[in-house]
């Protein structure tokens, strides 16, 4: 696992929980992000949290807009910014 990817599902559970939300399952790169058990204000907030904890924003970053509908492709993108970054 890679340390953006513990830093992403660490924040889906921290956020998950200051605001009353239950994870439905085991996070997984084919758990499909609406159904994580996060609503649109969770992965606002989500969004950031890892901005504060990887001092990135992606989606503010892209060229054009991509929107991620599995775990993976949204750790994809973390990791992708992570490393233009670095």
């Amino acid at each position: 696992m890679s340390d953006v990817r513990e830093v992403i599902i660490d924040s889906i559970h921290r956020v998950a929980e200051q605001n009353d939300l239950e994870i439905s399952n085991e996070l997984t790169d084919e758990s499909v992000l609406l159904q994580s058990g996060l609503d649109s204000l969770g992965f606002a907030i989500l969004v950031a949290d890892l901005e504060d904890n990887l001092g990135i924003d992606p989606f503010v970053m892209m060229d054009e807009p991509v929107y991620p509908t599995t775990l993976g492709e949204f750790v994809a993108i973390y990791e992708k910014f992570t490393k233009q970054e670095g």
